[in-house]
């Protein structure tokens, strides 16, 4: 008997004759005790070399779904290996498309199902490709540390040494954790024992990590208005309920929260760089946090987004470098500082959460790759990383430099800035359209090879009025300029003011913008920078200074 065999359009020959045999067993169309071709009529009819037939026989021949009898030829077995398989490929041939029940789900999978995570930027924007790229998470491709990675990492695997290769403990390699404590005391204030930090996978881990550790199906956690997205969707699965709280010019103000809070087991706050506000939390409702927080039993889980680019002014203390009684967790992660794909962050814990978090990282994945951590920490010890920091430090002010200049430019009358004196990015807000007409206009910025973020979706309550989220370290200057020109083109009623020596902040205050051509001077003082001998804090001097003004916003 010759069976028509349809083969599948991929893989190996023999492995598509196996399988359109199989599937025609299992359908029934070839029932039990059916004698088949020979191999050799097989491949005569399939026009191929004898060898895939054989093969293929062999296949089902060790599964059971074929046997010789003496005299007889090859014959389909009376018993098939699988009969609840047989009766699913028999149904596949009936009317209709085939039903199948919905996955059953723990509670846990079923609140991810609802909200499901975003994924990370790609070279595309609502299905094109993009050429002016503002989203935020893109980075400085070309000041990316591609030479100095690759000679640390030759170095480690040249030594040879077991601890590239080890398990090693689930809070981190002991060296990492020293000189990253040291580094923090440097940088942030930050009062931190080596025993004190956990290494972990990126600041996405950590919120996972401190979600399961501290917090309860229907447990309230005090959050920002507006919010980082990424935070709040580790909290919504983890079964937690939101209290959020208005975020101003100085911060989240918890004496303004509702009662609500009063039992609110946790507060996430972003207060070096609020994301997406760019609001700095001032040293008043930093002290008023920790005072809430105490009262309460509480814990503040502090994130430290974009910390290390601050372009006016000196850095105010951590909220952790103000904790007295435990009540701080301090987050904070290098793929910002170094590049995105490095999955390596870290946490500042209370002495008396240390051995549970230990624990729970030991549980979601052991430890952090090792040989990352040993590159890390020579980074820190040789003082590569502070010198990549100087340097980014200048190329980013450039570039925002640029993004506030193409803004004035182009739509000083149109727009208003805000937390534009640190980090990453700025929110940008539109006279118009208002929020219903902004997905429209990124639409029409995505058909011209723009991508912007709306900053609608970090609201729980969206704003009236059409908001922005512009990131600028990813393009150079000349790109940022033509970007802003064909964005501020899209925008209803937009007049070009000409060149521009101002933009408007929200609230109606226009202040002056750095002019590009000093940018040489700026990367000279730059180079000035100095300690603070009392705090340990750094201070750029001048950064942003041109001919003795102020040009920062």
């Amino acid at each position: 008997m010759k069976p028509l065999v349809r083969l599948e359009a991929t893989g190996p020959l023999y492995q598509r004759i196996y399988r359109a045999l199989r599937r025609e067993i299992l359908a029934g169309r070839l029932a039990p005790g059916a004698r088949l071709a020979s191999t050799r009529a097989l491949a005569e009819e399939l026009s191929v070399s004898r060898n895939s037939t054989l093969l293929a026989y062999e296949q089902l021949f060790a599964e059971g779904y074929i046997e010789g009898k003496a005299g007889s030829g090859t014959h389909v077995t009376a018993a098939l290996p699988d009969p609840a398989l047989a009766h699913a490929a028999r149904s596949e041939g009936s009317a209709g498309p085939p039903r199948s029940r919905a996955p059953r789900l723990s509670a846990f999978g079923r609140r991810i199902g609802v909200n499901p995570p975003r994924s990370a930027p790609n070279s595309t924007w609502l299905g094109r490709t993009i050429r002016y790229d503002f989203r935020y998470g893109i980075p400085a491709v070309a000041a990316l540390p591609h030479r100095v990675w690759r000679r640390l990492t030759h170095t480690r695997l040249r030594a040879g040494a077991l601890g590239t290769s080890r398990y090693t403990q689930p809070e981190g390699d002991g060296r990492l954790r020293t000189a990253l404590a040291k580094y923090l005391n440097r940088e942030r204030a930050i009062a931190a024992q080596p025993d004190q930090v956990v290494i972990v996978n990126g600041s996405q881990q950590a919120l996972d990590l401190a979600a399961r550790v501290l917090l309860d199906v229907g447990d309230r956690v005090v959050v920002e208005e507006p919010h980082s997205r990424g935070a709040c969707e580790v909290f919504q699965s983890a079964g937690a309920r939101f209290v959020s709280g208005p975020v101003d010019g100085d911060g989240l103000n918890v004496t303004t929260l509702p009662r609500t809070a009063r039992d609110a087991r946790l507060a996430y706050v972003t207060p070096s760089h609020q994301f997406p506000t760019g609001a700095v939390m001032s040293v008043a409702r930093r002290l008023s946090l920790l005072a809430w927080a105490s009262d309460r039993d509480a814990y503040i889980l502090e994130h430290d987004i974009d910390g290390e680019y601050r372009y006016q002014g000196r850095p105010i203390e951590a909220v952790q470098a103000l904790d007295r009684t435990g009540r701080v967790l301090y987050v904070g992660a290098f793929s910002r500082v170094l590049f995105p794909s490095l999955r390596l962050g870290y946490m500042v814990l209370p002495a008396s959460l240390v051995s549970t978090f230990r624990a729970a990282k030991l549980l979601a994945d052991r430890h952090t790759p090792t040989l990352q951590q040993d590159i890390l920490a020579d980074l820190l010890e040789n003082g590569d990383l502070e010198r990549l920091l100087r340097r980014a430090r200048v190329r980013y002010a450039s570039r925002r430099a640029a993004l506030l200049a193409a803004l004035a430019k182009y739509a000083s009358a149109s727009v208003e800035v805000e937390g534009a004196n640190a980090g990453t990015h700025v929110l940008v807000w539109l006279r118009r359209p208002d929020a219903q007409g902004l997905p429209k206009l990124v639409e029409r910025a995505a058909q011209a090879g723009i991508a912007v973020y709306p900053a609608t979706p970090y609201y729980f309550r969206p704003p009236r009025r059409a908001g922005l989220v512009l990131a600028y370290v990813g393009m150079p200057e000349e790109d940022i300029d033509e970007g802003i020109r064909r964005l501020a083109a899209l925008l209803p009623d937009t007049r070009s003011s000409g060149r521009s020596s101002s933009v408007r902040l929200a609230g109606g205050r226009r202040v002056p913008i750095p002019n590009l051509s000093t940018r040489v001077r700026c990367r000279l003082n730059v180079r000035a920078e100095r300690f603070d001998s009392l705090t340990g804090l750094s201070m750029v001097r001048h950064l942003g200074m041109v001919d003795g003004a102020h040009h920062s916003l």
